[in-house]
């Protein structure tokens, strides 16, 4: 926009001066117009070709002026020309041109809202995950940070607007995360993307303690209180510490790189129709069958017996390492 204007008011002074020229050569040499366009053109540019007319005294003195009030002008058109393709305003608009194209080819991805502290801590565990997804920031400070990220789709939007939602291939995504820095942006992000595609996924930050339910009733499918997932922790750590270095271990955090994990079973999978023991998942995959969920269903049931019959849209969470989930998503078709 700044470009724009600047761009703007370069192309302004280019034609005031040009038209000054013209009506001052009009009037004091009494020479058609086109030989007073020729006299400005030439005035300006300093090509040195000779006068169309006897240069009178007050017209030298005018062309005095006149060049003295171009070079000055001329001069800043040309450091405006050097900032644009020297200084990363083209750098920019190439980038904006390749962020364009990367979006319009996103299907099934994550549409994350703001780019925040917790923003940023969601970019990275979608990086880790190598799932695609797109980031929406206002500020224009939050936006650069994001920006050294490598290979991070982000634009700056509000991203309560239609418009910003589209533009981020709300149609085509499968969740939306809303981590913006207050809960009247995040109800309005979670209502308007609703709105937008009824059957998306939500999660929604709630900032304050009674606004779970009020994006829970805007169309936000789950609600997390990083405030309170933190002074919960802080306290567990004094309370069970060995719970907290389990957890600590699965998340990363601690020196054993396991990770929890959900798999879904396919209809055309080995492990469809068979019972956890027929299936043999552990030995395949050295994997540990923590809990599965219904297809359909919102209970999950923990720890199942050997006799459970895993069946087609069943979800297998797990514990494990990268590679072994490998090995679990080709058993179970994915």
């Amino acid at each position: 926009m700044q470009q724009r204007k600047r761009t703007l008011y370069i192309l302004y002074l280019l034609i005031t001066i040009v038209m000054v020229g013209i009506i001052g050569y009009y009037l004091l040499l009494d020479i058609s117009l086109m030989d007073a366009f020729y006299m400005t053109v030439i005035t300006i540019s300093t090509v040195g070709f000779q006068e169309v007319a006897p240069m009178t005294v007050p017209a030298q003195l005018f062309t005095i002026i006149l060049i003295f009030f171009s070079l000055g002008i001329l001069g800043y058109t040309g450091s405006q020309l050097i900032g644009f393709f020297f200084g990363g305003t083209l750098r920019e608009a190439w980038r904006e041109q390749k962020m364009n194209e990367q979006l319009n080819e996103l299907h099934d991805h994550i549409i994350v809202c703001g780019a925040g502290e917790t923003g940023q801590h969601i970019i990275q565990s979608l990086e880790k995950e190598q799932v695609d997804f797109v980031v929406i920031e206002f500020e224009e400070e939050k936006l650069e940070a994001v920006k050294e990220f490598d290979n991070v789709i982000v634009f700056q939007g509000d991203a309560t607007q239609d418009e910003v939602l589209e533009k981020a291939g709300i149609y085509r995504a499968k969740g939306l995360i809303a981590a913006l820095n207050s809960d009247a942006n995040n109800l309005y992000t979670v209502l308007t993307a609703r709105q937008l595609k009824p059957d998306l996924l939500i999660v929604a930050r709630a900032i304050t303690h009674n606004s779970h339910q009020k994006l829970i009733r805007a169309g936000a499918d789950k609600t997390v209180s990083p405030n309170e997932i933190g002074g919960h922790r802080m306290a567990s750590m004094l309370l069970k510490p060995s719970v907290i270095a389990f957890l600590d271990t699965i998340t990363h955090s601690g020196q054993i790189d396991l990770n929890l994990n959900e798999v879904v079973i396919k209809p055309a999978s080995r492990i469809s129709n068979k019972t956890l023991m027929e299936a043999n998942i552990p030995e395949q995959t050295d994997l540990i069958i923590i809990a599965i969920k219904e297809k359909d269903e919102d209970g999950i049931i923990f720890n199942p017996t050997k006799d459970h019959l895993l069946t087609p849209g069943q979800t297998l969470i797990a514990l494990g390492d990268d590679d072994d989930f490998k090995k679990l998503k080709k058993l179970a078709g994915s």
